[in-house]
């Protein structure tokens, strides 16, 4: 029953995030969005400033933390607030997590299926290299079935 449950949060995340990753999002301008939506309202530092209840030189800090990575969350969301934005944050992965996890129990069933190989081939007891892939999905497949914690304890 766990397992099913575990599975459904994995699908329902998926699609969620799959929305994020098929959308057509704009990528941060040059300048940040706090400067880009500012100065699209044409709101003077002062005014947002004003707003922030801080000063101006504090909103030129807060824009250029933005452009260089720095700025925390919750700045970002007090600004956010102040310019009338709504702030929207995800982590959205490159692939679909299913996917990273069967790529990850692939890469440690590889692992593990090496070191045995090597075993047996200094034993004289090499397999074929069709027999060692099969197993390397065998096991990928059980490690899924397994606890995922498992497949991110070895480098």
């Amino acid at each position: 029953m766990k397992q099913n449950f575990t599975e459904l949060k994995l699908r329902q995340l998926d699609a969620t995030l799959n929305r994020w990753r098929s959308a057509d999002l704009p990528s941060r301008p040059p300048i940040g969005w706090i400067k880009a939506v500012r100065e699209g309202l044409g709101m003077a530092a002062a005014h947002l400033a004003v707003r922030l209840g801080v000063t101006t030189s504090s909103v030129t800090r807060l824009e250029t933390s933005e452009t260089d990575d720095t700025i925390t969350l919750a700045s970002l969301r007090r600004a956010a607030e102040a310019l009338g934005c709504e702030l929207h944050y995800a982590l959205v992965p490159k692939q679909s997590l299913a996917n990273t996890l069967e790529d990850r129990a692939m890469t440690v069933a590889r692992r593990q299926m090496s070191a045995i190989s090597h075993t047996m081939t200094l034993e004289s007891q090499a397999t074929s290299k069709d027999t060692v892939e099969e197993q390397t999905r065998d096991l990928a497949e059980n490690l899924l079935k397994g606890s995922r914690r498992s497949l991110w304890r070895e480098g």
